[in-house]
């Protein structure tokens, strides 16, 4: 009788041993996916903090006067450059689509402008990186969404919280990207 509870504990022992690292591990695996895809945000953020200051220039040349428009793309842009979590980067980023968007419609005010190579190269290549920004906010909340998932259901929350996992925060749109635009023809 004594050889069987030996062994019973044992595989007991074997079965929960092998439960808590495989929850261990896969919330590891999960928490640096986010960190991950959240570093592929900023990748994108970057190359289009690259980007701006050549569209700007190209577009200086155009519009002298549209100096607040300028100010505010490049303040804009060093919010994000200095964002330093979700949220900052979140509405900084929103402040630099917005400016983004004026310093589009500036430039519709020039003709020459818009025929201007240079600036049509730089317009396609701003936009393909906006796609591609978001794309990978995208990545980035299916990747929390199932962290999360994983934190909040059992049996892994009971090790998210002995191991102190914490759940991560969804990368959101501002109140400004939440409104209905208006279109008028």
């Amino acid at each position: 009788m004594d050889l069987i509870l030996i062994i019973v504990l044992v595989i007991l022992f074997a079965f929960i041993a092998f439960t808590v690292i495989h929850s261990y591990n896969s919330l590891v695996k999960l928490r640096n996916r986010v960190k991950n895809s959240y570093s592929q945000i900023e990748v994108q953020l970057k190359r289009r903090n690259d980007l701006i200051p050549n569209l700007v220039e190209t577009v200086k040349g155009y519009a002298d006067h549209e100096k607040t428009v300028f100010e505010d793309v490049t303040k804009a842009r060093s919010n994000v450059i200095n964002a330093s979590n979700i949220q900052e980067t979140c509405d900084a980023d929103s402040q630099l689509t917005s400016a983004l968007k004026s310093l589009f419609a500036v430039a519709e005010n020039y003709p020459e402008l818009k025929a201007n190579s240079n600036f049509q190269q730089l317009q396609s290549e701003l936009t393909e990186t906006e796609d591609k920004i978001s794309y990978s906010r995208q990545f980035y909340n299916d990747v929390v969404l199932k962290y999360n998932n994983a934190c909040e259901q059992f049996p892994t929350n009971v090790f998210a919280g002995i191991f102190r996992f914490k759940p991560a925060e969804f990368f959101e749109a501002s109140e400004s990207e939440r409104e209905v635009p208006e279109v008028e023809f």
